[in-house]
């Protein structure tokens, strides 16, 4: 377990993020705290947010109930274990696309891959989130090629990978996705390391891969 020292620091970040709008951070108080559970990126971040809260935050992507349970769990380890280099807790990835027009990304993701726009940032835009249950892909606005020549096509890159838990759902996205008119780079197929997988390319030719199991 991190010192406890550190974790109080975890949590004042968790605080200043929120107080500055830092939109990514509603995403992880969603996902920790059963109280916003239901609630939007914005609203999140209208609401109103404590340290405590933040506390709790830190405290339940821990596993403990609260920050009482995990202080508790902290003063009970042994001395060593105590003052050991904190291991960092890996909470979430958001993989990052370069786009030629942020509103025409949003669309795409919004009208044909049921994503919805978390914020759009910039005046002009120049920078957007866009989500589905627990996936979020960042978009980021550039004017000028980010791969050499044909480079991206030729080697089959991929920018994103976003799996399921079952082998149904893996096969009822892609039937939806194939009756809402979806052009795949890949269709459905099974992979030799026991999946099942589909690419999806976006207007900017961005490779969106999308996994399950081949059996449950």
């Amino acid at each position: 377990m991190p010192n406890i020292e550190n974790l109080k620091k975890q949590a004042k970040q968790y605080l200043r993020w929120h107080r500055e709008r830092y939109y990514p951070v509603a995403a992880q108080i969603r996902a920790a705290l059963p109280r916003f559970r239901h609630i939007a990126d914005q609203q999140i971040l209208d609401s109103s947010f404590k340290l405590a809260d933040a506390q709790e935050l830190v405290a339940r992507q821990l596993g403990f109930d609260g920050w009482q349970a995990l202080k508790s769990g902290a003063d009970a380890m042994t001395d060593e274990s105590t003052h050991a280099a904190p291991r960092p807790i890996l909470n979430a990835i958001e993989p990052q696309l370069y786009v030629a027009n942020i509103q025409n990304s949003c669309d795409f993701y919004t009208s044909k891959l049921g994503f919805a726009v978390a914020f759009i940032y910039g005046d002009p835009p120049f920078y957007a989130q866009v989500f589905r249950d627990n996936a979020r892909i960042n978009l980021r606005l550039v004017h000028e090629p980010v791969f050499r020549d044909d480079v991206r096509q030729r080697e089959n890159l991929l920018s994103a990978s976003i799996t399921v838990a079952t082998t149904n759902e893996i096969k009822q996205l892609f039937l939806t996705y194939q009756t809402a008119g979806i052009s795949f780079r890949q269709p459905l197929k099974k992979e030799p390391w026991g999946a099942r997988t589909f690419i999806v390319a976006d207007p900017d030719e961005n490779l969106v891969l999308f996994a399950g199991p081949a059996t449950d």
